[in-house]
């Protein structure tokens, strides 16, 4: 006879929920190919390839097509249904959490072949949630800064707290000045950017959009500069007098355009080069992987602006601003790193008019380099400006002459000190290269860097032919290790993600095993 209502659901999940051995406990599903996933699966023809290891569960693919509802009885194929390309695991996946409702995750548990879909869209919609949580403790909630926005709209030197006179920062291009606004009970610090004659680029700046990498523009205005600030190369201009109040003749002052911006910079990437030497002697380790930290958020701002179709960024090192990021709650600030040690953030500063977006492929190679590294508003030459920046983070010597190289046909060596220098090297070179056709493009030095930084290392290959299978699974355990990291994190004091952290999200988020073999296939 049946049992009552509720005891043949419980038997049911309870089934379900137990794992099988042997093979039969490997996913199964629609092979074909997908590449707009991080959760795709190898096509048949290459999961059985030599050098797979075979106890890697395969996966399957999710299908493009409309979300289905969900049965028990649906394998994996089906439980990891996708809507498009750009919108990832199913919803029901990516907002499942420890306190969901166990009749809605029986729902979700079609059996032992389903349950590693489960998870793995779990931990993409945890990676996701993760990143955009740190992403706001590192820039603010969007909603507040169209708020500040709105409010400093009119408002001048007036309005501001000049909270030190003499600039924070000097870039190629401009002085900023620390100056504090009162934002309803909050009161914040904000920076005044005081471009330098000539120099400025404000109208470029407006229309580039929000990111991580690009400095942000929420207020301007066109006043007299208020005589209490002091400019660089004009000491006896302004007295720092007990008297505070203004000169009879405030004309003297220049009336310039004055840019309000939410990051407070406190050096530029040229200062900080300068002052490493000694760190990059002592710890070449450390400072090595600061220095691929800033180059893959350069990469990134640059992708950013390559998708606007209005501006480009200067990537002089005078131009691009070094960011201290904020405290994490309940974080001693004495016992931070000191700056030097510490990874702040990377802001593109200084921008122009992009004419044309072609790369640059002259019939000439010397005129298309020297086009691409003597002009600084060139078009289209982030690759070359990138390759030469690397030289100059790692601080070997490089001049045009050098870099144009047509008689020796090599570029400087770079020294090996750590085990980040071979495949900065390698990027410097692909940046490089005489041949236009042949260089990387600045996603591809993006993916990259990001292979230095995180895997995976050429000994992952030493025992076991690099395979799609075999990169896949090494995906999908640093997914869930990396998660496990963060939840023991979360436990100690100050263990709250910051930067690279969330630098780390965005790399598992989108890495795929098929970028993985080409990336690999370019490094190593």
């Amino acid at each position: 006879e049946p049992l009552p209502p509720p005891l043949p659901k419980k038997q049911l999940q309870r089934a379900e929920s137990l794992p099988e051995q042997g093979p039969s406990h490997h996913c199964q599903g629609d092979p074909t190919p997908w590449a707009g996933s991080v959760l795709y699966s190898v096509p048949s023809h290459l999961r059985h390839e030599e050098g797979a290891p075979s106890s890697t569960p395969r996966r399957d693919r999710p299908s493009c097509g409309p979300k289905k509802p969900l049965t028990k009885s649906q394998s994996l194929g089906e439980a990891v249904a996708w809507s498009s390309p750009q919108e990832g695991p199913s919803p029901r996946l990516r907002e499942l959490t420890f306190g969901t409702a166990d009749g809605e995750l029986g729902q979700l548990l079609p059996g032992p072949a389903g349950l590693c879909g489960v998870l793995l869209g779990c931990q993409a919609g945890t990676l996701a949630r993760l990143s955009a949580r740190i992403q706001e403790e590192l820039v603010g909630l969007e909603e507040q800064l169209q708020l500040l926005e709105a409010e400093l709209v009119g408002k001048r030197w007036g309005a501001l707290r000049i909270l030190e006179p003499e600039p924070c920062c000097e870039s190629g291009d401009a002085w900023y000045f620390r100056v504090g606004f009162t934002f309803g009970q909050t009161q914040l610090e904000l920076a005044a950017k005081v471009p330098k004659p000539c120099c400025s680029s404000l109208g470029v700046q407006s229309s580039l959009g929000t990111h991580c990498s690009i400095q942000r523009p929420l207020g301007r205005f066109t006043d007299h500069l208020p005589w209490k600030l002091l400019l660089p190369g004009n000491p006896g201009e302004q007295s720092q007098s007990s008297s505070r109040q203004e000169p009879a003749c405030p004309a003297t002052h220049p009336v310039l355009q004055v840019l309000i911006c939410a990051e407070v910079p406190h050096q530029t990437l040229a200062d900080f080069v300068k002052g490493s030497q000694g760190l990059h002697r002592t710890s070449p380790g450390h400072y090595e992987r600061l220095g691929c930290l800033l180059l893959l958020q350069l990469c990134l701002g640059l992708e950013h602006l390559q998708g606007q179709n209005g501006g480009q960024g200067d990537l002089s090192p005078e131009n691009l601003l070094l960011v201290q990021c904020p405290y994490p709650p309940g974080s001693q600030q004495g016992k931070r790193e000191p700056l030097g040690l510490s990874l702040p953030r990377l802001l593109i500063s200084s921008f122009f008019k992009a004419k044309e977006k072609q790369r640059p492929c002259s019939t000439s190679q010397e005129q298309d380099w020297t086009k691409g590294l003597a002009a600084p508003s060139a078009p289209a030459a982030d690759e070359l400006k990138l390759g030469r920046l690397i030289y100059q983070i790692l601080h070997v010597d490089i001049s045009l002459e050098d870099t144009l190289g047509f008689r020796s046909n090599r570029l400087p060596e770079i020294p090996s000190l750590s085990i980040y220098s071979a495949g900065l090297r390698r990027v410097a070179t692909l940046l490089l290269h005489r041949d236009p056709s042949r260089r990387v493009s600045i996603p591809q030095a993006r993916r990259i860097l990001q292979v230095l930084l995180w895997g995976p290392r050429q000994e992952l290959f030493a025992r076991s032919r690099k395979t799609l299978p075999l990169l896949q699974s090494w995906v999908e355990v640093k997914r869930a290790l990396l998660l496990l990291r963060f939840a023991e994190n979360s436990t100690r004091a100050g263990g709250r993600p910051g930067l690279e952290e969330w630098l780390c999200c965005q790399y598992f988020q989108e890495v795929t095993e098929h970028t993985l073999y080409q990336v690999t296939q370019d490094l190593y």
